[in-house]
């Protein structure tokens, strides 16, 4: 491991912390090209310990960001492809029988994990989909009456296809605010995929990260002191009436039959404490709350038919929110 991870482990210390979780993006880059924004998304649901929906067309490097972030912080992580037939069982596990000793014993599933990949949620049924709400709430399974606590940390990265929605089951809102973020994955730009198509031309494998050079340059110890530094990051009222009021011009826009709630402001509040920790304050301002509320806010507000048929997005209605509610001086 790096020395910084062992340094941290041995300290403590939150600015070798936050030096260790900054190293994520440039190693991260040696495997995915242009996808920073991501990268932070998803260092700021670990800090918060939420999870996180990525959305975007196939072949973007969704599975291959998670398979990186969690090598470059030296987590296990697994994967789950869901699918029509798959059973809650074969997410969270199951009793099986063993002949020899003439007991039931329990077999893990994938969700035991510290990064669980759960591979386009949406092609699964609701019965399938609603294994995951425990697990993500209260960070444990139960089969047969047994609870059963998932290591720390745990972040689930479940993916969405934005284009194909045939056969698909959509997320209930109620499971939506269950994810902390929902990032977007967008194409490369021209120079980004021509970036891409030359790692390809010269070798890169994007089964093999350890021989595309990612190596841990963080760890569960930098985790820990980063998220007691996250916690001990100060908010004024100021700013606390401030997210209050962006979320509730949700619940007051024409273009909205679904507004944001309490739970999506306490998320507001976290992931902007955690973006300001990351950019070397203790305290928050109004930019880092900008900064976060679309992905925190977007799958938390429903649209009305009649503004989608406009061409009204979550996005949109939540930047003019963001230009009309009064910033705290």
């Amino acid at each position: 491991m790096d020395p910084t991870t062992d340094n941290a482990a041995d300290t403590g210390d939150p600015g070798t912390a936050r030096a260790s979780l900054e190293a994520l993006r440039a190693e991260i880059a040696k495997a995915v090209v242009g996808q920073d924004p991501a990268v932070t998304g998803l260092v700021v649901a670990l800090l918060c310990r939420g999870h996180v929906l990525l959305e975007g067309v196939p072949g973007v490097a969704k599975t291959l960001l998670v398979r990186a972030l969690a090598s470059a912080l030296e987590l296990d992580t697994k994967r789950v492809q869901f699918t029509p037939d798959l059973m809650p069982s074969d997410v969270t596990g199951s009793l099986v029988y063993d002949s020899r000793s003439s007991e039931f014993s329990f077999q893990p599933g994938p969700v035991f994990t510290n990064l669980l990949l759960a591979d386009e949620i949406n092609r699964t049924p609701p019965k399938t989909q609603s294994s995951l709400l425990e697990a993500m709430e209260e960070r444990q399974v139960t089969v047969d009456g047994t609870p059963r606590m998932l290591p720390d940390p745990f972040l689930v990265a479940a993916t969405q296809n934005p284009v194909e929605y045939e056969g698909t089951y959509p997320l209930p809102e109620a499971q939506l605010d269950r994810f902390l973020l929902k990032l977007t994955i967008p194409l490369p730009s021209r120079q980004d995929e021509i970036n891409v198509l030359t790692r390809h031309a010269e070798g890169f494998n994007p089964r093999d990260l350890r021989a595309a050079g990612v190596r841990p340059v963080a760890g569960p110890a930098d985790l820990e002191a980063a998220r007691a530094a996250v916690a001990k990051t100060s908010v004024s009222p100021e700013i606390t009436g401030y997210v209050v009021d962006i979320c509730r011009a949700t619940r007051e826009s024409p273009s909205l039959t679904l507004g944001v709630s309490p739970r999506g402001a306490t998320a507001l509040l976290s992931t902007a404490r955690a973006w300001a920790w990351l950019t070397g304050r203790d305290y928050v301002i109004p930019d880092d709350v900008k900064a976060l509320a679309l992905p925190t806010l977007r799958h938390r507000v429903q649209l009305r038919p009649e503004a989608e048929m406009e061409g009204v997005t979550a996005d949109s209605v939540i930047n003019a929110i963001l230009t009309h509610v009064p910033v705290p001086r």
